[in-house]
């Protein structure tokens, strides 16, 4: 018996937008993990892809022999300059990935290319208060909750919450930001 193949946390690459279209098309039909209705089509996610890269950002793949059974990003979490040292963080699974560890190791491997980039605050904006998975995979990596939008969205006939959650990376918030940056 061969073991499986190794699971690769990996920056993402061109090729790996059909794959990464796919699973997120499916949270968007599937699940509430997103509040967004419609899948967005394989050029919207290039696109989306490319805006986060082109602040420096990191856009990661976790990839089992050959496969892409997720993905994870972090964006600015508003536009203005005052936000500049904190991120909002994205992770969506293929639906056979997930219970096995493959989130909480993208989330850490973002957490660490964040913080070398500068980043001193982690915020999940999660959707649904009952989405356990997202939520313990936070919290496994240290995110404390910061507090819920009640009946924020509406998706699947029903009201869902949004759970925010916050982590600090690095120094975080005990020492001054460095000037000029």
């Amino acid at each position: 018996m061969t073991a499986p193949p190794s699971l690769l946390i990996r920056p993402s690459h061109d090729n790996d937008l059909p794959a990464i279209a796919d699973i997120y098309g499916q949270a968007a039909l599937h699940g509430t993990g997103t509040f967004e209705l419609e899948p967005p089509g394989q050029d919207e996610m290039a696109r989306r892809r490319q805006d986060v890269l082109s602040k420096s950002l990191p856009w990661l793949v976790a990839e089992r022999g050959g496969m892409v059974l997720g993905y994870a990003y972090a964006n600015h979490f508003r536009p203005r300059l005052a936000y500049r040292f904190c991120v909002e963080d994205s992770i969506y699974l293929h639906a056979d990935a997930r219970g096995q560890g493959v989130g909480t190791l993208l989330l850490a491997e973002l957490m660490a290319r964040c913080e070398a980039a500068g980043a001193r605050q982690m915020l999940a904006v999660i959707g649904d208060s009952a989405n356990l998975g997202s939520i313990g995979v936070h919290r496994r990596c240290g995110f404390a909750d910061a507090g819920i939008l009640k009946s924020a969205g509406w998706k699947f006939g029903r009201w869902l919450d949004v759970v925010l959650m916050q982590r600090p990376l690095g120094l975080g918030d005990t020492a001054p930001a460095a000037e000029g940056t």
